[in-house]
């Protein structure tokens, strides 16, 4: 069937690229790079991605946070951290990045116009992941979140192949669907040999604000499971809750605009289970 020659391709490339033809160097100033991906779009990887870059700058204020918006077709980042604008050059010719809230930002979303579609074919997405990785000014950065595209395909395997990744954290909500194709993520970096510190369920569970009766739309410990099945670690919960999804569409994340929140000590949870699983930083 088609699905099966697709990942049986998705497999071939995996393997080779995972014996090393492409030579991993890593990205200048920046220490320690960790992934944000989903093996399916719309589980909220994203608003994730910028929590948790917030929630690691909370965590230690002398620690310096970059965050990279590697989703090509959907950039997300310039709204939820509320900037807009083209980047500026160094001397140099490299991009200095956009920063709001304390953290250096760099989108495609900065480079079109907001409403532009990208319709490319695979070769200039790959050239624009390429500028995006290697022609940017970060300065120096103690963390590097970088918000992968959704799926398994060429550009995930290229930023994993191209950058050494301290390790990568995958992002589910607790249905079944979305847990398929978690799982596929969470298998994919094992190929190309990128540790998977954990797994984060998100919208885990919804509480009515009036009654306050919780209900779990999506299924209750999915991601659980599917964590025990990977052997793997469950970095923490988001609920489902509209502060959450109100605060990044206006561009004020829940870290920031509502510190004391519980989804916003959710994301500070993660953020310490991520640092408390990284490999110590080169010096």
């Amino acid at each position: 069937s088609s699905s099966s020659g697709d990942e049986a391709l998705r497999d071939k490339r995996a393997r080779i690229l995972s014996r090393g033809l492409l030579k991993q160097k890593p990205i200048e100033g920046v220490k320690q790079v960790v992934v944000v991906a989903s093996g399916k779009g719309g589980v909220g990887k994203s608003t994730t991605a910028v929590n948790i870059a917030l929630a690691l700058a909370a965590n230690d204020s002398a620690k310096a946070v970059g965050l990279l918006d590697a989703d090509i077709y959907g950039p997300s980042i310039p709204k939820m951290m509320n900037l807009k604008g083209n980047p500026e050059l160094t001397p140099k010719n490299l991009m200095r990045p956009l920063k709001n809230y304390g953290i250096a930002c760099m989108s495609m979303g900065f480079l079109i116009e907001e409403t532009a579609p990208v319709v490319w074919r695979g070769l200039m997405v790959m050239s624009a992941v390429e500028k995006l990785l290697r022609q940017v000014d970060w300065g120096q950065l103690d963390y590097l979140v970088i918000d992968m595209p959704p799926g398994t395909g060429d550009v995930q395997l290229s930023v994993s192949q191209n950058i050494p990744i301290a390790g990568a954290v995958i992002v589910s909500t607790p249905q079944d669907v979305a847990l398929l194709d978690a799982h596929k993520g969470a298998e994919m970096f094992r190929k190309v040999h990128v540790p998977v510190l954990g797994l984060v369920q998100n919208m885990s569970v919804f509480q009515c604000p009036k009654c306050k009766h919780e209900t779990h739309i999506f299924g209750a410990d999915g991601v659980r499971d599917l964590a025990k099945t990977l052997g793997l670690d469950i970095l923490g919960d988001v609920p489902l809750h509209i502060n959450i999804r109100e605060t990044c569409d206006s561009g004020q994340p829940v870290v920031i605009s509502q510190p004391q929140s519980d989804a916003a000590k959710a994301y500070v949870k993660i953020a310490v289970e991520i640092l408390r699983r990284l490999p110590a930083p080169p010096a």
